[in-house]
């Protein structure tokens, strides 16, 4: 008789510390003023309201996750910040349709549950959620010994919005002379670190050792739910577009309608030290724009008269300024000049 005991905890899998970190959540995330606001995080779907006051309201959804950044913040060993990000890169793209985040769900693989590093992962989450005024309603954890390597894992957003059928964000309402306004990034977001980390890797750069790197690799996505959300609601923006992989012209392209043109000029654009860091390590400049958002993390579209109303929704460090307007012509997004790296 075989009296060799297997168990799901001999194979890799801890039923158990899986159960510890969803209680760790729950009990984070379910509590404003001493009260739980949801009780349902751990069963098998989450339940919420919508919004009261939207007239025909439309539901959208949107899913992303971070990347190879995740590898930065193994070898910093820093996780409360990508959590942030998680929450960002879906975010700001459901306000580019007009929607009010509503809910967010996670959804975390990993090697073997470490504890220290999905509380940090997850606190950033759930701050994430705070910036943007959604929830954290629900998610997975799933333990996956054998498809990670020791200390590998990655992680998925999931946000839904909601947004009144007149407020949806359409091409129809983007016009010839409209400006295109550009909205600072806090840096790299969360896009082109596969090449970001093939340059580290070639010019064997320490990035624990280099001051500059350290603490602008893992600078958290820039979430423009507040700012852009009360301009949709005073019908101050035509279009808007989130700046991700594929850069400022792949994006805003995107929202461009037949036979009008975004016709913007790169001298305008205020790029960040970490770009300039990049460019001098050999890209060109067009491959620096189609990697990386080069300091634009978000482009308005508005009412040329409008210009004023629209930039005091912002603070001075993150205040859109003009790069281009609309005009007519049929490739969508026209690109001239040169941005300054120097």
């Amino acid at each position: 008789m075989n009296k060799k005991k297997f168990t799901y905890k001999k194979s890799g899998v801890n039923i158990k510390a899986a159960d510890n970190f969803v209680n760790f959540i729950s009990n984070v995330s379910s509590k404003k003023k001493g009260k739980k606001k949801f009780s349902n995080i751990g069963g098998f779907g989450s339940i919420t309201n919508i919004p009261n006051g939207i007239l025909q309201p439309r539901i959208v959804a949107c899913t992303d996750g971070v990347g190879t950044k995740i590898e930065i913040a193994n070898i910093l060993n820093k996780y409360d910040t990508i959590g942030i990000d998680l929450v960002a890169m879906s975010v700001n793209d459901l306000i580019v349709q007009g929607a009010k985040p509503l809910l967010f769900l996670d959804y975390i693989s990993i090697n073997k549950i470490d504890l220290k590093k999905l509380k940090s992962i997850i606190k950033g989450i759930l701050k994430g959620c705070r910036i943007s005024g959604c929830e954290l309603v629900g998610g997975e954890t799933a333990e996956m010994p054998g498809t990670y390597e020791k200390g590998k894992f990655d992680i998925a957003g999931f946000a839904v919005g909601v947004v009144g059928k007149n407020k949806v964000l359409t091409k129809n309402k983007i016009k010839k002379n409209d400006l295109i306004l550009a909205v600072p990034s806090s840096g790299l977001h969360s896009n082109g670190f596969s090449l970001v980390r093939y340059i580290i890797n070639q010019k064997k750069i320490n990035i624990k050792k280099n001051k500059f790197l350290k603490s602008e690799l893992l600078k958290p996505t820039k979430i423009y739910v507040n700012e852009v959300l009360k301009l949709i609601d005073k019908n101050l923006i035509n279009g808007c577009a989130n700046i991700t992989g594929g850069g400022l012209s792949d994006n805003i392209k995107r929202i461009i309608p037949d036979k009008l043109v975004a016709d913007i000029n790169l001298n305008q654009i205020k790029t960040l030290n970490i770009f300039k860091w990049l460019k001098k390590k050999g890209i060109s400049e067009n491959e620096m724009l189609k990697t990386f958002n080069c300091g634009v993390g978000f482009c308005l579209i508005i009412n040329a008269e409008d210009l004023n109303k629209v930039t005091k929704y912002f603070s001075n460090y993150n205040k859109p300024y003009v790069i281009g307007k609309i005009s007519e012509g049929i490739n969508k997004v026209k690109l001239s000049g040169s941005i300054n790296w120097s």
